[in-house]
């Protein structure tokens, strides 16, 4: 089974960081001359999150690894790792993310106020990144991008909150949790190493220890999925009228 935790850890070590850097460069120019680059990748991007998560399920299939050890299972609250304040902090946090998501998400759909003064923020906030150009366009684009972010949400959460925050504490039981925190919530930052330093790397590492505690404090990476799905979906809205 320790083979097994090591060739995922050390996917996410060098795949994402490394070869998926590479990937968007190559689409940034595939994206000038070719108007199905960005369909492309989109499929590339849900094969490479399938791949290691296939094999930490099949991990669980045929060892001692379990559901419930990489977070699938009925979500409870559970203070004692790392305590009452920390936990419901980042529970309340988290909670009035949530209700902002839902707020424009929603809202989008009924009110044209709501709907100008999002894509308003939308535009002004993704003018100046570099990776901007991923986000969909056409309709088609816009209908895959939905299955990427629902996948993204599932995978993502299985690999970096679930199987890492459980491998990493398997073979180093004398880290401390925060440390263990750190470390899967940087490979999870480093994964994102295309959308920049500030904005992909530091905030998304961020965004992983939120997750990651919230998990901790919920014994189960079922909200989380939902949670990560909502704020991946959001990113395709703002559009006056998507594009054939």
């Amino acid at each position: 089974m320790e083979y097994g935790f090591w060739l995922v850890i050390i996917f996410t070590i060098f795949y994402e960081p490394i070869i998926g850097y590479f990937d968007f460069q190559k689409f940034k120019v595939d994206i000038k001359e070719n108007q199905n680059a960005r369909l492309k990748y989109y499929i590339n991007t849900i094969i490479g999150l399938w791949v290691p998560t296939i094999f930490i399920l099949l991990l669980v299939f045929i060892s001692d690894l379990t559901l419930n050890d990489i977070g699938l299972s009925i979500p409870s609250i559970n203070t004692d790792i790392l305590g009452s304040f920390v936990t419901y902090s980042v529970f309340a946090i988290a909670f009035l993310y949530l209700v902002g998501i839902l707020y424009y998400s929603i809202g989008y759909q009924f009110s044209d106020k709501i709907r100008t003064k999002f894509a308003q923020t939308k535009e002004k906030e993704w003018e100046n990144v570099n990776f901007s150009i991923i986000l969909p366009i056409t309709k088609k684009e816009k209908r895959l991008w939905s299955y990427v972010s629902l996948i993204a949400g599932v995978t993502e959460e299985i690999i970096y909150r679930g199987f890492l925050l459980f491998a990493l504490s398997y073979l180093f039981p004398n880290f401390s949790i925060w440390l263990i925190i750190m470390f899967s919530s940087l490979l999870f930052g480093l994964a994102h190493t295309y959308q920049g330093f500030t904005i992909g790397v530091l905030r998304t590492t961020v965004v992983g220890v939120i997750f990651s505690v919230l998990y901790i404090g919920i014994s189960s990476i079922l909200p989380l999925i939902v949670l990560h799905f909502l704020i991946d979906y959001v990113a395709k809205l703002g559009d006056v009228k998507a594009q054939n």
